[in-house]
């Protein structure tokens, strides 16, 4: 192997970009406990808050989690009155999930405390970086998603 093709941890952006993620993560996972949530399943609340409707396999992709994991979920989000998801689908197979009243709440107060991990992360960067880092990380999502795999 050259030295070219060695991966450096410690100048590898994808290395610093899967560390950051980790770090967001442990973050809103900590705040998130307290109000008896996951990320996941805020995550879920705040995919249907901003798309009302959206199916079991919508809702995974959006949150990064196998179809069978956002079933279990939204088990339990409907068990404990949550979310509400129609007895069959109107049409096709997908069955539309709707916030409650209760889901609603919960999910204020999560997206608060969510956005206080963000700001925490953003604190050491100006207006001009932060959006400067938001334009590079869509780019390298478009990048790799566009184009496909070296051999």
């Amino acid at each position: 192997m050259s030295q070219d093709e060695v991966i450096h941890l410690d100048t590898s952006l994808g290395y610093l970009l899967k560390e950051a993620s980790s770090a967001l993560r442990a973050a809103m996972e900590e705040v998130l406990r307290p109000l008896g949530m996951s990320v996941t399943h805020y995550s879920c609340l705040e995919l249907l808050a901003q798309r009302p409707g959206l199916s079991n396999s919508e809702l995974a992709r959006g949150a990064f989690v196998t179809r069978q994991t956002m079933n279990v979920l939204l088990q339990a989000l409907e068990r404990d009155g949550f979310v509400t998801r129609a007895a069959e689908a109107a049409v096709g197979k997908a069955i539309p999930t709707r916030l409650t009243p209760r889901g609603r709440r919960s999910l204020e107060a999560a997206s608060a405390a969510v956005r206080s991990v963000e700001r925490r992360m953003l604190a050491g960067m100006t207006g001009a970086e932060q959006a400067a880092a938001l334009q590079a990380l869509r780019s390298m999502v478009r990048s790799l998603r566009d184009s496909p795999a070296a051999p």
